[in-house]
């Protein structure tokens, strides 16, 4: 993958956005629904694992899956007057460790819980509307 991902063979990486609660997985391992916590640790694994540039890295995780999708009049765009207003405001420097007790997403599975990253996103915006806000969900 990782070779894929560098010369262009593979042109987007991709998390689920499927999130499950604790009680959901829970379950009988066939009757849990599939999936993990991935969106909050997405771009720091891609800049820790990756030996990428961090523009090719967000090129994977942006606008490369919103062209893909057919979605990128509405996402992956330049920031600009009319466009809507759907980003991440990235700290690439941050260091922190996963804690899945303090993540903004109702789910909690993830397999780097205590692992230390470094590259954060800070907030998210979708469609002008803070949704995350130092990793904190705002509805």
């Amino acid at each position: 993958m990782r070779a894929g991902l560098a010369d262009g063979t593979l042109e987007a990486i991709a998390t689920d956005h499927a999130p499950h609660t604790q009680e959901d997985k829970e379950q009988a391992f066939d009757q849990a629904p599939p999936g993990m916590l991935g969106l909050e640790t997405a771009l720091a694994l891609a800049l820790n694992e990756l030996d990428l540039p961090i523009e090719q890295v967000l090129a994977l995780l942006s606008w490369q899956p919103a062209r893909i999708a057919g979605l990128a009049d509405r996402h992956g765009g330049p920031v600009a007057e009319g466009r809507a207003a759907n980003l991440c405001v990235i700290d690439p420097t941050a260091t922190w460790t996963v804690d899945p007790t303090r993540s903004a997403s109702r789910s909690r599975n993830t397999p780097y819980a205590g692992r230390t990253l470094t590259g954060r996103v800070r907030h998210t915006v979708l469609r002008g509307e803070p949704v995350v806000i130092d990793a904190e969900a705002q509805r």
